[in-house]
């Protein structure tokens, strides 16, 4: 399938390398609102330079990977659905809830595909998490927990500010791997209580080129609170980019019959922990699957898995074979609703019961992996 890129910022690289890994698209236009940016990934890539109108109307053009900043992904996904295109978009879906439901509209309308990002659930980890849970290792999932502690993006991003804008912060940006992992691993969520606040209305870029310069805070930094899944387990969350250190674990969950520890779900892989009921916590690794083998440098001189892409490879197989993707648009949109629920229930001061309740997409099988590789 032939794919147009639109935005080609930081994450765009991802994208492109990503072709060399699976086996079933070809990148062949991109688009940034800077021309110079679509420039030089034309020229690195060998691939067309156009205009955001231009990649979205090209007939040769199949599907489009969007890679705007959150303001404007529902701009694009929408316009390549009017032109008759597919479209893969980087998390989050939308802006909030409200915005989902009109793509959705849409996508209904038009007969196609939208997935989205995170496709980081579908690795190793995430897959033999499941597995486990699937075969009651640790029985029936009744309480969890998920932690994201940080101190925000302003240390390493050369352009922070669209972080603290609304559509992003701690839980639209970064929160959104943990829950989509915990669907994965749980199911959908049914309810949800939060509380918010923000620690400073300004931050401090310390990173080049724009050292010292001051950005405005104007999404909340720090949200605390529960989700209820529609298998009853309650799972506590803590996500803020407020904390300099901690000592939490990303995502532990406990079970009737024992309990389970899932490393970070912005990784493909890493070591499960898993203890049946007063036993030793046992290392897991997951390394030897497919999508678990180290194949990258992480920029400190380590290897880590990383598959990014294999969302939209998956999602392009569902399309040749009609079947529903995993990364697919119901999933997205309950994730949506669960972040933007998340801002609303703190804001109200009330529980929000959600809309959405999708299926839990399906294991990913080694079997499938292997037909997608190359």
């Amino acid at each position: 399938m032939n794919i147009g890129i639109v935005g080609c910022g930081n994450i765009s690289e991802t994208y492109f390398e990503c072709q060399k890994i699976f086996n079933n698209f070809n990148i062949v236009a991109c688009a940034d609102i800077n021309k110079e940016a679509a420039s030089n990934a034309a020229s690195k890539y060998n691939v067309k330079a156009l205009s955001v109108d231009e990649v979205l109307e090209d007939k040769e053009v199949d599907l489009i990977i969007n890679l705007t900043i959150p303001a404007a992904h529902k701009e694009i996904i929408t316009k390549s659905l009017l032109n008759g295109k597919h479209c893969f978009s980087e998390k989050p879906l939308a802006m909030n809830f409200e915005e989902g439901i009109e793509i959705e509209k849409l996508t209904n309308k038009k007969g196609l595909y939208v997935g989205c990002a995170p496709d980081t659930f579908l690795g190793a980890a995430g897959q033999n998490a499941r597995k486990l849970i699937q075969d009651n290792k640790i029985g029936k999932i009744v309480l969890g927990t998920f932690n994201l502690m940080s101190h925000g993006m302003e240390h390493w991003h050369p352009n922070p500010d669209f972080f603290f804008k609304p559509g992003a912060g701690p839980v639209f940006d970064v929160g959104v791997y943990y829950i989509t992992q915990l669907i994965n691993l749980i199911g959908s969520v049914k309810s949800i209580n939060a509380i918010s606040g923000t620690v400073s209305d300004e931050r401090t870029i310390t990173s080049k080129p724009r050292y010292g310069e001051k950005i405005k805070v104007e999404t909340p930094t720090t949200l605390i609170g529960s989700l209820e899944f529609h298998n009853n387990a309650k799972v506590q969350f803590f996500c803020t980019w407020d904390v300099w250190k901690n000592k939490h674990s990303t995502i532990e969950l406990y079970g009737l019959d024992g309990s389970m520890i899932v490393p970070d779900p912005n990784f493909f892989s890493g070591d499960l922990l898993i203890s049946q009921k007063d036993s030793e916590w046992e290392t897991i690794n997951n390394d030897n699957m497919l999508l678990g083998i180290p194949n990258k440098s992480d920029g400190e001189g380590n290897k880590k898995a990383n598959y990014r892409g294999i969302g939209l490879s998956e999602m392009i197989d569902s399309i040749s074979n009609n079947r529903k993707a995993r990364c697919s648009f119901e999933l997205s949109l309950h994730v949506l609703e669960i972040m933007d629920g998340i801002i609303k229930s703190a804001e109200q001061n009330n529980t929000y019961i959600l809309t959405t309740n999708p299926k839990q997409p399906d294991l990913f099988t080694e079997e499938e992996i292997r037909k997608l590789k190359i």
